[in-house]
């Protein structure tokens, strides 16, 4: 089984998959690893890249960050506004409809982030497209699905299709070493709970990157 990841596969994913009942990602914490990487930079211009429902995105404007925040979703782009709204950071988060593997943004981030964004592109293409939006100086945080032998082809969320993962080597010698300095590179396992109360264990990896001035 493949998946397309066009419009028509997120929008459903969105109003279907992840509602509003309880454990729904409509309603997830900003991703762990958004902190832990981003907590020690100055606040900037910043490019959430495949936002949802906005958690990472309003995690960066309460910090002090200028956000873009695009999707090709309008239903996670919703779902995201309200909550931008609910914690009154509407006037730091401009939220922008959009396919990523066609839009520009015009303008260059001090910090472009994406976590779990899968595009209709390969996912290395599509890391090394946002790559380019990075200013001299910025930094680019990726939190993938990470390719391992438990990897499925059964459906995004609990096990992810193999076409939306990568390796940590597929990254890292994705960005030239002469424009980048790469600061953290890993992988990572941890618990996250779904509907029902159980809990299902993601398989992630991490990359930070500073883009050399």
């Amino acid at each position: 089984m493949t998946h397309s990841f066009d419009r028509a596969y997120w929008q459903q994913h969105w109003q279907q998959a992840h509602g509003d009942r309880p454990g729904s990602m409509a309603g997830n914490p900003p991703n762990p690893y958004l902190a832990q990487e981003a907590a020690g930079l100055a606040p900037g211009t910043a490019l959430d890249a495949g936002c949802g429902a906005g958690a990472e995105a309003i995690w960066l404007a309460s910090n002090g960050w200028q956000v873009t925040a695009a999707d090709i979703s309008a239903d996670a782009l919703a779902r995201a506004a309200d909550r931008a709204t609910t914690s009154g950071l509407t006037e730091t988060i401009r939220w922008v409809e959009a396919d990523l593997t066609a839009w520009e943004p015009g303008m260059r981030f001090d910090l472009v982030t994406t976590h779990y964004a899968h595009p209709t592109m390969p996912q290395l293409a599509f890391y090394q497209r946002i790559a380019d939006w990075v200013t001299p100086g910025g930094t680019l945080l990726i939190v993938g699905h990470l390719h391992s032998p438990e990897t499925t082809s059964h459906g995004h969320g609990h096990h992810p299709p193999a076409e939306a993962t990568v390796t940590l080597a597929d990254i890292t010698a994705s960005l030239d070493t002469a424009e980048w300095e790469i600061v953290t590179a890993k992988e990572h396992q941890r618990p996250v709970p779904v509907p029902g109360g159980q809990t299902v264990t993601l398989h992630d990896v991490v990359v930070r990157a500073t883009h050399r001035p």
